[in-house]
């Protein structure tokens, strides 16, 4: 199944808290403090990547938490730092805050890494907190909470030529015959419901990829049916073929319906 938009919840790791601690041994009556510090919460972090081309993962877990870092110690010992949370994702994918619609980052290179959210900032131990006239503090610094949001993830997918038109026009016959991809084929509008991707494998030059995106109604441009959906997926292609049934099967003049497609785009 296609997903091509989800939304999720992300928290990074809170820092671990600092340690209230004194030095004891023997001999010493009095030792001084020895708190550590608290170790730092994990970070979120999304990484594009080309071994997945649709968001269905995430269908079924919606929710990622990184761990908090690990309270500081006795003796100077700070706390472990917790381990980050990485989430892969298809490249083409844009990360966008729920609340505010806002873009947090757009993966379009594989192998990119991006930040979302970073892990809480460990706590001091109280033997930070010693002065001269405090040589004795009972007190550490907390570690920091760290950010959560709820984000949209949306794919839009990167293809070097993208095949438009009408329903029913022939796109995923022409991608059948020039690339290996199988998509569905059949005689009635609508069969394709999900875009279609598949590599052309030249003699001439470097490869590259075909998309084929569901057909188009008129108004799609303003959202009339699923077209705004669709027109997701054909923003960063590079060239349009637009697809025409010059034999006007449907009692449509194959001119007329190429100038009512194209204005649909």
């Amino acid at each position: 199944m296609f997903i091509d938009r989800v939304k999720i919840k992300i928290k990074g790791g809170n820092g671990g808290n600092g340690c209230v601690s004194f030095y004891r041994a023997k001999y010493v009556v009095n030792g001084g403090p020895d708190g550590g510090d608290g170790g730092k919460g994990g970070d979120i972090i999304f990484e594009a990547t080309k071994d997945i081309n649709t968001l269905m993962d995430f269908r079924y877990k919606r929710t990622f938490k990184a761990m908090p870092g690990e309270d500081g110690g006795k003796k100077n010992c700070s706390g472990k730092d917790a381990e980050n949370i990485i989430i892969k994702v298809p490249v083409g994918t844009i990360i966008k805050e729920a609340k505010t619609n806002k873009i947090m980052a757009d993966m379009v290179v594989d192998g990119e890494q991006k930040v979302i959210i970073k892990g809480g900032k460990g706590g001091k131990g109280n033997q930070h907190f010693a002065t001269p006239t405090r040589q004795a503090p009972r007190y550490a610094e907390k570690g920091r909470i760290s950010k959560e949001y709820e984000v949209i993830l949306e794919l839009k997918l990167i293809a070097d030529v993208g095949l438009i038109g009408f329903p029913n026009v022939g796109k995923s016959t022409l991608l059948s015959m020039v690339t290996n991809a199988n998509p569905k084929i059949a005689n009635y509008h609508f069969t394709t419901l999900a875009p279609n991707l598949g590599v052309v494998r030249s003699r001439w030059g470097d490869d590259f990829v075909m998309a084929d995106i569901p057909g188009l109604i008129e108004g799609a441009s303003d959202g009339v049916g699923l077209g705004h959906e669709f027109l997701r997926h054909v923003e960063r292609t590079k060239v349009f073929i637009h697809v025409v049934d010059c034999a006007g099967i449907e009692g449509d003049n194959p001119i007329d319906s190429a100038k009512r497609s194209y204005l649909s785009v």
